[in-house]
């Protein structure tokens, strides 16, 4: 399957935090998410594993009272069940991929 790509289909997930579902398969999920300077995603967790690639900006990282500060061309990797969070030290935008699917970041439809 190819997806052309489109400028439209982004949500506001939390405030300052832009979501787009880009492609999907049976067990991966494409997503990019673009961060204002200074929104929050606060520690969370989830069944999904999610690897994720830093385009441009820089993102602070946060996990189990760790902080890490990740830089364009840096990558991540958070395990299934694994608390983590994120906060945009400048406007950022990532590509991430999540395995199973995230159901709750697919676009009206499952497209």
């Amino acid at each position: 399957m190819i997806k052309k790509a489109d400028k439209a289909g982004y949500n506001e997930m939390i405030t300052g935090v832009w979501l787009k579902s880009m492609i999907h398969g049976a067990t991966t999920h494409l997503i990019e998410v673009r961060f204002v300077k200074g929104a929050v995603i606060p520690e969370h967790q989830h069944p999904h594993e999610q690897t994720g690639y830093l385009i441009s900006g820089s993102l602070r990282f946060f996990s189990k009272g760790e902080d890490k500060i990740v830089s364009p061309g840096d990558c991540w990797n958070w395990a299934s069940g694994t608390p983590h969070g994120a906060e945009a030290l400048e406007d950022s935008v990532v590509i991430e991929v999540f395995s199973p699917i995230r159901e709750d970041y697919l676009p009206d439809g499952g497209e």
